[in-house]
């Protein structure tokens, strides 16, 4: 089975991606963990103003298989949570770089994007 990996996310091995743009990034878990996941039935995420950490959980996506907590690439404070999630958590399955977004927060520190991997590095841990 072949996944969707964008060339322009950066990633967690654990599955999360972040879309860079300017000083803050968007987050959410890859096509491919959403996959593992089954049908997402819940998300329960941070408010704006909370400070998330890379590499620490800053949520939860429950599906109909599991729960799993969601991980910081990056850390910084939430700017945005995609509220549209509280009713429609099978966003997170059906589009998952688009709608399906969890977070959005700005940067404490732009170099630590580089300890993600990119699109390939990604692919590769998945194939």
């Amino acid at each position: 089975m072949s996944f969707d990996v964008p060339d322009d996310l950066r990633y967690l091995d654990s599955h999360e991606w972040a879309r860079v743009d300017d000083a803050s990034a968007r987050i959410g878990i890859s096509d491919f963990a959403q996959d593992e996941l089954g049908d997402v039935v819940f998300v329960d995420l941070p408010s704006e103003g909370e400070a998330v950490t890379a590499g620490e959980d800053f949520g939860v996506v429950e599906s109909i298989k599991a729960v799993s907590d969601i991980y910081a690439p990056v850390s910084g404070t939430v700017v945005a949570v995609n509220d549209d999630l509280v009713d429609r958590p099978e966003l997170v399955n059906e589009d998952p770089y688009g709608d399906g977004w969890l977070i959005e927060v700005e940067l404490d520190d732009e170099s630590a994007l580089d300890e993600l991997l990119s699109a390939d590095e990604y692919s590769d841990q998945i194939a």
